[in-house]
């Protein structure tokens, strides 16, 4: 079959991961910094014009190649990591970070900048490009262009410190899952476990040579033996481990342990902050997000609390009834939550996520997800043969819009193994571009944690794993069906934080429309698809404790944002968290609970004091996906309008203004609280 030439230029862009050498990795990439260093300073030097073409776009050149390299490597240390490409990752990170920082300290660049803003020139630029100029004028402010030569030099220290602290904290959280496990050899102990878990359990043990059933923390297993284990102190053990990973708590008390770690990045945060005279860490954070102020965020989250607090109460009242009365659990500990939840569930449904598994082998719904996307945008995937993948598991496609010009390509990783970061993501492979060989089409990684195909049997996903799905590919959308050309606002750069679920959570409201299911459910052994009384109990338990979920995110964001608006020399992480949970939560956990020591998103990820903004684009989600409530879940006018104001956007034009334009109007909080069964 004759592959189209521009097909063909995707694919050779894209990274030879079997060619990453952890022993090279350092010279490479500090060569390639110095070369990028030298190209600058060449660029800077030579009487260059302030213009787009002249400067900004070879600018974009020399950053891109550097990206290029790097993402590769970042992608391998979070999804195939081993020790040798550890090493080397944390040897050459402050290099990278040191470069990127130096930038946003460059005053010749900061002055090329300033004088392009203000030339006569810039009033005609697209307006992506005046967005690049604007935004990185604000960069240049929040990466320290203002301050003096030393306190120059302790913000760049502390950025790199705040890198290297992140990469340790994800990587003792990564250990400490790891080094768990629970050998079983009584099949007495495996009563009510599916058999996916019981397949799963035998093949984790027949890994380590061992007869019986193994249990590790990866996350399949672990929730699976919370919701579904009669062992209660089976239960418990595994949940504590859980629960304390990388903590002075535990079966691996101080091994790996995280406080240390949090308490530096606080302080290195809130120093950073102060530096650039903020007066903490919250409110630099808001710098570059929609929410105006740390007043705002905390009235946003305080007014979700309280209209949800009822419900949250009464469900939780509904449970502990339950538990004593029909499992006879007199006191409802934290490990048996899951489990009392699931069985309550089947009894006031009828359903649980078990009875769902057989409808979605991983398969169909990928194919299922492939079919709605072409109903709903005009979009074609195809899969793509022959590409160098980090691990056989991995598919690679290419993405193709209505007229059959190529969008992108994405990776998609989808099964938990060892060496292999838990939770879901995307992450950029390439982002698209304009260069001097034509255009360069952006690239994505998909990566999910679900249950690997066992026992010659397909990989069935719970609803719940399907809901995960739709949301990293709603992420994966928003950075492949870009039409900005300009690196720095393409896709998702240059989107405020707390805009940038809207696509993800969007996607999500799919998975409950029996239109989207037809696609998706096909029961993996007869074909049969997901039955109307099924469907209906499954709809019946859509806000099934949604006032209790509700609180579960609130508490995290809470958390998070109290934290970093807060002075770290008098602060008590464990108290404020223990207050926040008083406040509103539900469900009381053990003293002995360090969820903030795996607490990955905000101390090794981009969420510091930006967890609210699952909340937050949640208000958007739900708004936005009204539209289609009201005049069709895959209507041909509310689907382009969606693609054209928020997927091809990217972060050139205000988020408010790309929703307005699509919604007509500001977003109302009414369509989450009645989504979630939390008003009428």
């Amino acid at each position: 079959m004759h592959t189209p030439p521009q097909l063909e230029a995707a694919r050779a862009a894209l990274p030879n991961f079997s060619k990453v050498d952890p022993e090279a990795l350092r010279e490479q990439i500090t060569a390639l910094i110095k070369d990028s260093e030298a190209a600058l300073h060449t660029l800077l030097n030579k009487d260059t014009p302030a213009t787009w073409d002249a400067l900004f776009a070879p600018l974009e050149a020399i950053n891109d190649r550097l990206n290029k390299a790097w993402a590769p490597v970042r992608h391998l240390h979070g999804v195939a990591d081993t020790d040798a490409l550890r090493q080397a990752y944390n040897d050459v990170l402050p290099e990278v970070v040191r470069y990127g920082s130096a930038q946003l300290q460059h005053d010749g660049l900061h002055a090329a900048f300033q004088r392009f803003a203000a030339s006569a020139g810039f009033a005609a630029e697209r307006p992506a490009r005046q967005q690049v100029v604007q935004q990185a004028l604000r960069d240049f402010r929040l990466g320290g262009i203002a301050l003096d030569g030393e306190r120059r030099a302790r913000f760049l220290e502390l950025q790199q410190r705040l890198n290297q602290l992140g990469t340790s904290f994800q990587e003792h959280v990564l250990d400490a899952t790891r080094a768990f496990s629970i050998h079983l050899t009584d099949e007495a102990r495996l009563a009510g476990w599916p058999a996916h878990l019981r397949q799963l359990a035998a093949q984790n043990a027949s890994l380590k040579g061992v007869d019986g059933w193994v249990l590790t923390l990866d996350g399949p297993c672990y929730q699976a033996v919370m919701m579904y284990a009669e062992d209660r102190a089976l239960r418990a053990e595994i949940y504590q481990a859980y629960c304390t990973r990388a903590s002075n708590e535990g079966p691996q008390a101080g091994r790996f342990d995280n406080g240390p770690l949090i308490d530096d990045i606080l302080k290195c945060r809130h120093e950073l902050a102060t530096l650039l005279g903020f007066a903490n860490y919250a409110e630099y954070s808001l710098a570059t997000k929609m929410a105006p102020s740390v007043p705002a965020v905390l009235e946003f989250l305080t007014e979700l609390a309280a209209r949800s607090l009822p419900h949250a109460e009464q469900e939780m009242a509904e449970l502990v009834a339950f538990a004593r009365n029909t499992l006879g659990l007199a006191r409802l500990e934290a490990w048996d939550i899951a489990f009392a939840s699931e069985r309550l569930r089947l009894h006031a449904f009828d359903i649980s996520q078990e009875a769902l598994r057989p409808y979605f082998p991983v398969e169909r719904v990928t194919a299922g997800l492939f079919a709605m996307l072409n109903r709903l945008f005009g979009l074609r995937v195809e899969p793509l043969a022959d590409v160098d993948r980090w691990h056989d598991d991995v598919a690679c496609y290419a993405i193709f819009d209505r007229s059959s010009s190529l969008r992108g390509l994405f990776y998609l990783d989808l099964f938990a193994r060892p060496g292999k970061q838990g939770g879901a993501w995307m992450d950029e492979c390439l982002v698209r571009r304009q260069t001097g060989n034509g255009l360069q089409h952006p690239a994505a990684f998909l990566t999910c944690n679900f249950t690997p195909p066992v026992a010659g049997q397909p990989s069935l996903l719970t609803h719940d794993e399907v809901i995960t799905l739709f949301h990293e590919f709603g992420h994966g959308l928003h950075h492949l069906l870009t039409l900005v050309d300009e690196a720095a606002v393409s896709g998702i750069n240059g989107v405020p934080w707390d805009a940038v679920e809207l696509p993800s959570q969007f996607m999500e409201n799919f998975c409950w429309e029996e239109a989207a299911l037809d696609l998706l459910a096909a029961h993996h052994d007869t074909g049969e698809g997901l039955p109307s009384a099924l469907f209906e109990r499954l709809l019946a338990a859509k806000n099934f404790q949604s006032g209790m979920k509700m609180l579960r995110q609130i508490e995290f964001a809470l958390f998070d944002f109290r934290l970093h608006a807060a002075d770290p020399a008098t602060l008590d992480v464990q108290a404020l968290l223990d207050e926040v949970r008083q406040t509103v939560a539900v469900v009381k956990v053990p003293a002995w609970n360090r969820f903030q020591h795996g607490f990955t998103h905000i101390f090794g990820g981009g969420y510091a004091a930006g967890y609210y903004s699952y909340k937050w684009a949640e208000v958007l989600a739900a708004d936005a996906f009204g539209r289609f409530e009201e005049a069709g879940v895959f209507d041909p006018q509310a689907g382009q309008d969606f693609l054209q104001h928020i997927l091809e956007a990217g972060g050139a034009t205000d988020a408010m203004q790309l929703f307005r334009r699509f919604r007509g109007r500001d977003p109302a909080p009414d369509a989450l609280l009645r989504r979630s069964g939390l008003a009428s």
